[in-house]
């Protein structure tokens, strides 16, 4: 791409507080996770998300709350879960959070597996070394696009499938959408500090499981 203004901020803007606002949803994220619990399906959970937020003192979500189970976590952002699906004993399950803290918007997500499958437990480790592998690179300074080649190269390498249609994309004091910024993945400078979210969603290359992971690219 880049528009003129995707990586432009508004007058409120903070580089502190988006720092904080990061700190507080992951602290957010951790609650939440420690209370979903197996025969769960993911509207309590989601319900669990929303009461756990505004506990945290949220001032609003800028997008909602996504959590997944089984099978559900090889859905990207827009796609529907599969309904009346229920977190089993041993199984897999991703929390996505888009609060706004102070006027600032965080968004933070990771993957937790309910009992002791292997498999499970490497595809969520899997998703977070990947992120820090591909962050890591960003740090080398390269586009967002270029970015994405690496990360889909470095997944193929370590033996599961990146999902193409995860692309990352901007954050801010809110609303960051009105600098029109576009995916992290289609963008063709370099992504400034703290403004992006890098989005990492992996397949297992032979079941039914993923496993997402995202957080701001912060230097």
């Amino acid at each position: 791409m880049p528009s003129s203004t995707a990586q432009n901020v508004g007058a409120s803007f903070s580089h502190e507080r988006m720092l904080a606002a990061r700190e507080r949803s992951w602290a957010a994220l951790t609650d939440i996770a420690s209370r979903i619990l197996p025969g769960m399906t993911e509207p309590e959970a989601g319900e669990i998300a929303k009461d756990r937020l505004a506990a945290a003192g949220m001032q609003r979500i800028w997008h909602p709350s996504i959590i997944r189970f089984g099978p559900n976590t090889l859905k990207t952002f827009r796609q529907r879960s599969a309904p009346d699906t229920r977190l089993g004993e041993d199984d897999i399950f991703f929390i996505d959070l888009g609060p706004v803290f102070d006027g600032h918007e965080g968004d933070v997500g990771d993957t937790f597996v309910m009992g002791h499958d292997a498999q499970m437990k490497a595809c969520a480790q899997a998703a977070r070394d990947l992120f820090d592998i591909t962050a890591r690179r960003w740090r080398e300074g390269v586009t967002g696009a270029d970015l994405y080649a690496f990360a889909d190269d470095q997944a193929r390498a370590m033996g599961w499938r990146l999902n193409h249609a995860t692309k990352g994309h901007r954050v801010g004091d809110y609303p960051h959408a009105v600098h029109k910024a576009g995916n992290l993945g289609d963008f063709d400078a370099t992504p400034v500090p703290g403004l992006w979210i890098l989005e990492i969603q992996i397949a297992h290359p032979d079941r039914a499981i993923g496993a997402f992971y995202e957080d701001l690219l912060i230097a």
